[in-house]
């Protein structure tokens, strides 16, 4: 008989993997250990090589549903005897290098353990089990073991120890484990602070008679606080716009059931499976009814989607059995700022939201908004909005670390996400806001130094954003001093294209790839602003190969705001435009605006997002939007409409010749567009033939280049219309690749930075 020792690596803490081999290794009357330590999962065990090798590969096909293994051994060690199975804790090694388990949604037997009368968790708001529950916003330190997360402090009652600690109990060392007895305590508050009671009963009677008074409550999840309020009640809506500052920017909504949500949606297969899965995400669903139940035109302004979410928490699942309704359930912050998830922040920073909030005596270490997700309708593509509870903090793409670099890629700005290279594990945080808020890059920060303090690892590589003025720039450096790490900036685009080439494994591929990058703005090698951008990869080095025209980049962030601007900048010089523009300003904006233009003193811009905006505002569609992303939304929202009503699609277009300086004139489709919209073509038509005119244009260039790859990120590529044409018309000739694990926005910066550092050209630029 030998000693056997094996190693498991990934995302195997917090799932029950240590319950599943005690279980296995019993019914095998097999004799050792098993523990977590900072790097994976052990199995000691004494056996033959024949009765060895078998039970190896029984533990590794019979992992727990929730696990993922990236790497696993086995090798003989020095022979040691046991007398039976246990699972024990270790922490010899004191640096980490294992998968951080994210926070689960609930499980179907804790659910229907919750709703059940003859159950001792009957309406207990925080059943957990080894398959569902929090997992990465409880964690103080590493390894996932109660002691070192914030349910320490809830001392087992007798039962639930006994569950605990009994190998045929489904709670078998969970260490979330808790009941009403011992576990966490709710409590409903007035806006003075006051409790109102801390009855489970009485508090959920309350906040569903609250929801049906009109009445705005803010509740504490797993994540962060959310404020929420009857999503079929007009007025309420309006009046959490109006506090929250948020004037029209969609909200989501959570359904009582997914039977619910089936009367008001046409969802399909894929979209059901993923908003009623372990990730439990937001999920973008198109409208069936003409005359839904909620108040679509208060949650959603002139869209015909919300996104949707099923009750991932036993809490919601209480309330929402009992309200039987759906609800708005929006981040509890001001539009653009980190969740709040601090109890002392929901009484400062939210005061004058809420009417009541209901809280809970459980910390949370790490704040989570929900993970948001669309489905394109023609392919089913799954398109990530926004990467956060579910499925951050991991990422299981191809990476390396040959170097063996501790590498801290700070990411963006406005869709603020960083990584951590760490042995050969990269991590990725969830969205964690816009950095120009202060709120939001305090929690940036803390994040951060967050998960150096559970990895007990310190960079000697930081990776930034080139532009200069970003707050993850500017913090990059402040680390980099402290540490003494060597500061890399990495251009934006490159970046994205980067991304999506590393999630591909294309990066070790000798063919050129062609990567289409668009998005709203980017500081470029040029001092220019980027943003439609045709780059090449090949030889394992990147270039710009073509681009959108440059227009003018005026006023700053206001540009981003209004699309009538982006309109007056690609139209400035085209009289043919004039009268159309000229309606969209006051006669004093107007001579302001052209005197700033004819001086010439400004920067200019190659953006795919404001050249969204301009035939938005020309096809009078919004002149100034209240939410990043708004113009194009319902620009692609009146371009569906089209889709879906013609079997027969118009299939000209505007089409653009490439200039003698690799510029894509812009002019041309402004042109085209405009020339459409006074002969009296539909509008619907017109923003569909910008759309398919886009595609041609990728079409032609791949073309021209003789490239067979195309790979597309960046912002503009969250157009669930546009994702579909491009693989309706050219996946018959091209290997077309997006960005899947991650988000195309610049939540996707910080893997790109990673990426383009490693190839052996990073220092080109």
């Amino acid at each position: 008989m030998n000693t056997w020792h094996i190693h498991i690596q990934g995302r195997v803490q917090g799932v029950g993997f240590r319950p599943s081999v005690y279980r296995l290794a019993s019914q095998k009357k097999i004799n050792g250990i098993v523990f977590n330590d900072l790097n994976g999962v052990h199995i000691k065990f004494t056996a033959t090589k024949e009765t060895a090798i078998p039970f190896y590969k029984a533990v590794l096909d019979g992992a727990p549903s929730l696990a993922k293994i990236t790497k696993h051994f086995i090798f003989e060690e020095d022979n040691q005897i046991f007398r039976n199975f246990q699972i024990i804790q270790n922490q010899e090694v004191k640096t980490a290098a294992l998968m951080l388990t994210p926070d689960f949604a609930l499980c179907e037997s804790c659910r229907g353990e919750v709703l059940s009368n003859d159950n001792r968790r009957l309406l207990y708001p925080f059943i957990t089990c080894t398959l569902c529950g929090p997992r990465f916003s409880l964690i103080n330190s590493l390894p996932f073991e109660r002691e070192f997360t914030t349910m320490d402090k809830f001392k087992m009652c007798a039962t639930c120890k006994e569950e605990y600690t009994n190998p045929e109990n489904p709670r078998y060392h969970s260490q979330t484990n808790s009941c009403s007895y011992c576990g966490i305590k709710l409590s409903l508050k007035c806006p003075l602070g006051k409790e109102i009671t801390n009855e489970t009963k009485e508090i959920i009677k309350k906040v569903v008679n609250f929801w049906h008074e009109g009445k705005i409550v803010a509740i504490k999840g797993i994540g962060g606080y959310l404020l929420t309020c009857d999503a079929t009640n007009s007025k309420v809506i309006n009046i959490l716009r109006k506090r929250k500052q948020r004037p029209t920017k969609p909200f989501a909504c959570m359904f009582p059931n997914v039977e619910s949500l089936q009367r008001e949606f046409q969802p399909f297969t894929s979209e059901l499976k993923m908003v009623s899965g372990e990730i439990a995400p937001i999920v973008l669903f198109r409208l069936k009814n003409r005359r839904p139940s909620i108040a679509m035109p208060e949650v959603a302004p002139n869209l015909d989607q919300i996104g949707v979410m099923l009750p991932y928490a036993p809490l919601y699942e209480l309330l929402m059995q009992f309200f039987d309704k759906p609800i708005v359930a929006t981040s509890g912050n001001i539009s653009n700022e980190s969740i709040v998830f601090e109890d002392n922040k929901v009484f400062s920073e939210l005061s004058g939201i809420w009417d009541y909030v209901l809280t809970n005596d459980r910390e949370i270490v790490t704040s989570q908004d929900d993970s948001v997700v669309r489905f394109s309708q023609l392919k089913k593509q799954q398109i990530l909005i926004r990467r956060s509870r579910g499925l951050a903090p991991n990422y299981f793409g191809p990476v390396s670390n040959e170097k063996r670099e501790v590498i801290l890629a700070m990411g963006a700005s406005q869709k603020s996400v960083f990584g951590l290279l760490y042995e050969e594990l990269f991590y990725l945080s969830q969205y964690l806001g816009n950095l120009a808020y202060f709120e939001s890059a305090e929690n940036y920060k803390k994040t951060i130094d967050h998960f150096m303090n559970l990895l007990n690892c310190r960079p000697n590589v930081i990776l930034v954003d080139k532009h200069t003025k970003y707050y993850s720039n500017e913090y990059g450096k402040y680390l980099s001093d402290k540490y003494g790490a060597k500061l890399v900036p990495v251009q934006h685009h490159f970046a994205h294209f980067a991304s999506v080439l590393s999630e591909h494994s294309l990066l070790t591929k000798s063919e050129k790839v062609l990567g289409v990058i668009w998005d709203g703005t980017g500081f470029g090698n040029d001092g220019n602003s980027w943003g439609g951008e045709f780059l090449m990869y090949e030889n394992r080095a990147f270039t710009r190969l073509l681009h959108l025209s440059y227009v003018p980049s005026i006023l700053g962030d206001k540009m981003s705001l209004e699309p009538r601007i982006s309109a007056l900048a690609h139209c400035w010089k085209n009289g043919l435009t004039t009268e159309i523009i000229v309606e969209k300003f006051t006669q004093q904006e107007w001579l302001i605006y052209q005197k700033i233009l004819s001086k010439g003193q400004f920067s200019k811009t190659s953006s795919m997002g404001r050249l969204f905006d301009a035939v938005a505002s020309l096809l009078g569609i919004i002149n100034i939007q209240t939410y990043e992303g708004e113009a194009a939304l319902k620009l692609e929202t009146l371009a569906q409409t089209y889709f879906d009503q013609n079997e027969v699609i118009d299939e000209t277009i505007y089409d653009s010749k490439i200039s003698y300086l690799n510029t894509i004139p812009a002019g041309d489709i402004i042109n085209g567009v405009v020339k459409d919209l006074k002969s009296g073509m539909e509008l619907n038509q017109i923003a569909f033939k910008f759309h398919y005119s886009l595609v041609k244009m990728v079409e032609k260039i791949a073309l021209l280049k003789g490239v067979l790859k195309i790979t597309f990120s960046g912002g503009v590529f969250q157009n669930a219309l546009l994702v579909d044409l491009m693989h309706l018309y050219l996946e018959s000739n091209f290997q077309l690749y997006f960005n899947q694990e991650v988000s195309p926005n610049d939540e996707n910066i910080a893997l790109g930075q990673l990426a383009f550092y490693q190839t052996k050209n990073n220092d080109k630029f």
